[in-house]
């Protein structure tokens, strides 16, 4: 909700496929990535991962769920400050 109703002009889309691997929310647009990680997640685990879709052009940015459901005015605040200025 924090992307379809704050961001609209993104068009964030959930669960898309980059190369071979599946992102949790991505806006082709603003080369955006958006993962929304629990536990079973580390950067160690995705560093093959990250760096194959970040040599598509696209940046990342990671949240934990506990943010995303505790502060989504401050995840919300971050996203704004990784997408690009019109």
């Amino acid at each position: 909700r924090i992307l379809r109703e704050g961001f609209p002009e993104a068009r964030f889309r959930r669960q898309a496929p980059i190369r071979h691997y599946i992102a949790d929310f991505v806006s082709h647009s603003a080369k955006l990535v958006i993962e929304v990680d629990g536990g079973q997640h580390s950067e160690t685990a995705d560093a093959a991962r990250t760096a194959i879709i970040e040599a598509e052009g696209y940046r990342f940015i990671r949240f934990w769920n506990h943010d995303v459901l505790q502060n989504p005015h401050g995840v919300a605040a971050q996203i704004t400050a990784k997408l690009p200025t019109p």
